[in-house]
């Protein structure tokens, strides 16, 4: 049995999905959610086996939220009216689509190709397809209380680990955010963000000083007045990215 989700903003588009699944053997509709914030906590709390995602809704897409959700994901049939972008980079092998209206002869062949789809190679298809579109999503979902806040990146001071938790620090508080700073690395902007230690990644516009310390060290003041270290082989390439110049990487890690 497979437990499936629906999210999409349209009431009318989710109608019309239960209707065309329920006469699908072998699939059941455990939740819907009518927008990314939501789709993110019924997740946590249903454990689906399938999202019918959409692509356009209000507030955050549904690429933010396929991006934001933690692992073990679950599969994920994207659905759009017209974003072709995001038809050309699936490839339909790598992440399927609809495109609405939604055909039900095409929903089927969706479904059985979910039924099909289990080697860890088309698992792995799916996190390449992700990976390509992260860099186009400019806005981040952090969790505040029972839901979840939308932030701009820009508005992102820094992200820290502490405790085994990502915290992502606005001017005005924190939040504790899922994705590991691993991840942050692939989705952030790297014009903007820099990695300036295993514990922190800071928006290169928040720095205000950099200090060097003894050891080849240095602290790094942001606009906050919060200050982190900079580890040793990360010292350089952040003052090039701070003075502009285009960094030598030397594939060290933090």
């Amino acid at each position: 049995m497979i437990r499936t989700m629906l999210v999409d903003d349209e009431q009318a588009a989710r109608e019309r999905l239960r209707q065309m699944l329920g006469l699908i053997p072998g699939l059941e509709i455990v939740g819907e959610a009518a927008d990314g914030e939501e789709a993110l906590q019924k997740v946590a709390e249903l454990h689906p086996d399938l999202l019918l995602l959409d692509i356009q809704m209000p507030g955050c897409s549904g690429l933010e939220v396929a991006a934001c959700l933690p692992a073990p994901r679950p599969k994920i049939v994207f659905c759009t009216a017209f974003d072709q972008y995001a038809v050309d980079a699936f490839e339909m092998h790598a992440v399927d689509y609809l495109l609405k209206p939604v055909n039900r002869v095409r929903l089927a062949r969706s479904i059985e190709r979910v039924r099909r789809d289990d080697s860890p190679e088309a698992g792995a298809a799916v996190e390449r397809a992700l990976h390509s579109l992260r860099a186009r999503n400019t806005r981040l979902l952090a969790r505040c209380g029972d839901g979840y806040r939308v932030i701009p990146q820009q508005e992102a001071v820094c992200f820290l680990s502490d405790g085994g938790l990502t915290k992502l620090c606005t001017r005005e508080r924190s939040y504790v955010f899922d994705p590991t700073l691993n991840d942050l690395e692939d989705r952030l902007n790297p014009a903007f963000f820099f990695r300036v230690s295993r514990a922190a990644i800071v928006n290169l516009d928040c720095v205000s000083e950099v200090l060097p310390q003894a050891g080849g060290m240095a602290d790094v003041i942001l606009h906050t007045g919060l200050r982190l270290e900079v580890s040793r082989r990360r010292l350089k390439e952040l003052l090039e990215r701070l003075s502009g110049q285009e960094p030598a990487h030397d594939g060290g890690q933090p």
